[in-house]
């Protein structure tokens, strides 16, 4: 399914040039306030990070005020706004030397993504025609994958194969010839096959974005066995060739279940002092999630710990990304129980 403007083309645009003219703010900001949701996600995409997706997301409205007169209405408001947002993101990775892939220490792993971050279900578009895309297109592999591209390689990808972008579009908001964006395109086909080689690339297509009964039941599986301490119960839960990765700590990726279960006992997790725990479920990026509260023998409150997020395969946990969760208000959870 591709993105298509929800109301009439023209509706809009007539409205918002005449309240470019008559620099009526509110109205400004009403109309395109109500499309920040789809603009943070496509943000997110381009840039894995969701504090960096809120930053650039903001600098599209202030950007998009800045430029409000060169809105003619040749296109819709839409567009214009996903053009400033992906140029707004391009520049910033034209900045960070910080924001790709490294090798991880781990011989034959691959790469970590060390500035990833979760996605929050509850920020995700209410547009239905977002939504049935967005599972496949927002969980953390697919993220990932997405990362391995070149910045404008990546903004071809996101906007030709994502949000079903005719390759005329892509060039005019890239500023690039439609081969230039063609070729470029095949490139990045051709990437994230190699980054998730058993999933399919027609993005456009319905996904299913619920979440299954098996990832349920695992889930609760997980915290369960997390508030009973029970170490045998949630080695039984991870696949053999788990990969676990805890960020944005760097050096900790692992890639089997024995190695992992190893690490968090060595680190003492389990242990006198990081023994009591209480969990909550959520869903971040449209996955699974349990976010752990620890309470230590000085504190007589669960604080919160971090957030593993699940990918399961088969009833068992395939991946299990930790993300340290201290001092984080960006998924809006509480911070004791």
């Amino acid at each position: 399914m591709t993105m298509t403007d929800a109301r009439p083309r023209g509706a809009d645009e007539a409205t918002f040039i005449a309240a470019v003219r008559s620099r009526d703010t509110a109205r400004f900001a009403q109309m395109t306030e109500r499309h920040r949701r789809e603009l943070l996600v496509h943000c997110y995409r381009m840039l894995a990070n969701y504090e960096d997706a809120q930053d650039m997301t903001q600098e599209t409205f202030l950007r998009a005020w800045n430029k409000r007169e060169s809105f003619k209405g040749h296109a819709a408001l839409r567009t214009w706004l996903y053009r400033i947002a992906t140029n707004a993101c391009l520049d910033f990775l034209e900045k960070r030397n910080d924001r790709t892939p490294v090798t991880a220490e781990l011989p034959g792993a691959g790469s970590e993504v060390r500035y990833l971050q979760p996605y929050p279900d509850q920020m995700l578009p209410e547009d239905p025609q977002e939504s049935v895309v967005a599972r496949e297109t927002i969980e953390l592999a697919f993220i990932v994958a997405v990362q391995h591209l070149p910045p404008r390689q990546r903004a071809v990808f996101i906007l030709r194969d994502v949000l079903g972008w005719p390759a005329s579009k892509a060039a005019d908001a890239l500023e690039l010839t439609v081969a230039s964006v063609t070729s470029a395109l095949q490139r990045a086909r051709v990437t994230i096959r190699e980054q998730l080689p058993d999933r399919r690339l027609d993005w456009r297509s319905p996904a299913t974005h619920e979440l299954s009964k098996d990832e349920r039941a695992v889930v609760k599986s997980y915290i369960d066995a997390h508030e009973r301490n029970d170490l045998d119960g949630l080695t039984a839960l991870l696949r053999d060739d788990l990969r676990f990765a805890m960020l944005p700590k760097p050096g900790t990726l692992i890639v089997t279940a024995k190695d992992a279960v190893d690490g968090w006992v060595s680190n003492g997790l389990f242990q006198r002092g990081y023994d009591d725990w209480r969990c909550i479920t959520t869903t971040v990026n449209r996955m699974p999630a349990a976010v752990l509260y620890l309470r230590t023998p000085i504190d007589p409150r669960y604080r919160l710990f971090n957030i593993a997020v699940l990918h399961i395969v088969g009833g068992k946990i395939a991946e299990l990304t930790g993300f340290d969760a201290t001092d984080k208000p960006w998924l809006d959870l509480p911070p004791t129980l």
